[in-house]
């Protein structure tokens, strides 16, 4: 049996590879985590400064965004999840470190991911961050729509009594 393609000569029927941008200033670890998503299907572009991931967000779209804590200053990381949660496609996000913050600065970001990371387990705690924001965003979407529907109920309603 033939596979089907479409005009860019893709299968329609494969799953669709999620986007993850991912900022790190240490080349040897940033090649690393590359390599291991891209072998577990994910597409992955990949920054080494805080300004080249903010270019980044702002000229593509992604799933997911997973930056160093401690890059060009202390707090360049969550500089890089701010700029993310500015996005309209709204990407999950995680903040990558070898020292864990004693605050609750780290909380601007979606998930925690301390290095050094087992390759399983940074696989599922992506996954699960994954899912679990799709969820938010669904539900999210759904009580928007919610409201919507209830407004025109509210001014179809008005309409009649006047």
């Amino acid at each position: 049996m033939r596979q089907k393609h479409n005009e860019s000569g893709a299968d329609p029927n494969a799953p669709v590879k999620r986007r993850i941008l991912l900022v790190d200033d240490d080349a040897a670890v940033l090649l690393t985590l590359k390599a291991v998503l891209e072998l577990n299907q994910f597409h992955v572009d990949a920054a080494s400064s805080t300004a080249e991931a903010v270019e980044k967000l702002h000229s593509g779209i992604y799933h997911m965004v997973i930056t160093d804590a401690r890059m060009d200053h202390e707090t360049a990381g969550l500089e890089v999840i701010r700029a993310a949660r500015r996005q309209p496609y709204n990407p999950a996000t995680a903040l990558l470190t070898a020292y864990p913050p004693t605050g609750g600065d780290w909380h601007e970001a979606q998930t925690l991911l301390v290095k050094p990371i087992g390759t399983e387990d940074l696989l599922r705690q992506i996954e699960a961050l994954l899912v679990r924001h799709e969820d938010e965003k669904h539900l999210l979407a759904t009580m928007h729509e919610g409201k919507d529907v209830r407004t025109a109920e509210v001014r179809e309603r008005r309409r009649s009594v006047i």
